[in-house]
């Protein structure tokens, strides 16, 4: 009985996060690019995607904080990054692709750290995008 118990609990728990990930397709739209330019709020270094918050203000001066998707934390160590590769204060450039259905929400391709560097951001567009 116990075994049976511990079977089933370990399938539910290894179906959560393969439940919480999606495919770039299913949340952004490639043919959408969006540019943005401002300063880091917030930082979550999580699975299944890392990601930032950035607030950017426009033409008439409104602020608004832009929620930018990353890559997983594995992958972006994979390209170079670490949990210090944005802080809050920094002021970062993003090259990604609006969200279909959420306001204010991005998909990171591209980020332009405080020292210049431009970084790959792990997303999946040019395994997904670039192909159709």
């Amino acid at each position: 009985m116990k075994m049976k118990l511990v079977v089933l609990l370990t399938g539910i728990l290894a179906a959560v996060p393969a439940m919480a990930h999606h495919s770039f397709a299913a949340e952004f739209d490639f043919k959408k690019p969006v540019a943005l330019t401002g300063t880091v709020t917030r930082v979550e270094w999580i699975n299944p995607h890392a990601r930032f918050y950035v607030d950017v203000k426009s033409a008439d001066g409104k602020v608004a904080n832009w929620e930018c998707e990353l890559g997983s934390p594995n992958t972006l160590m994979h390209k170079g990054w670490n949990r210090n590769s944005l802080k809050p204060g920094d002021q970062v450039s993003v090259d990604g692709f609006l969200a279909k259905d959420a306001p204010n929400v991005a998909n990171a391709r591209e980020v332009k750290l405080a020292d210049g560097r431009k970084v790959f951001a792990g997303s999946e567009y040019a395994a997904e995008g670039e192909a159709k």
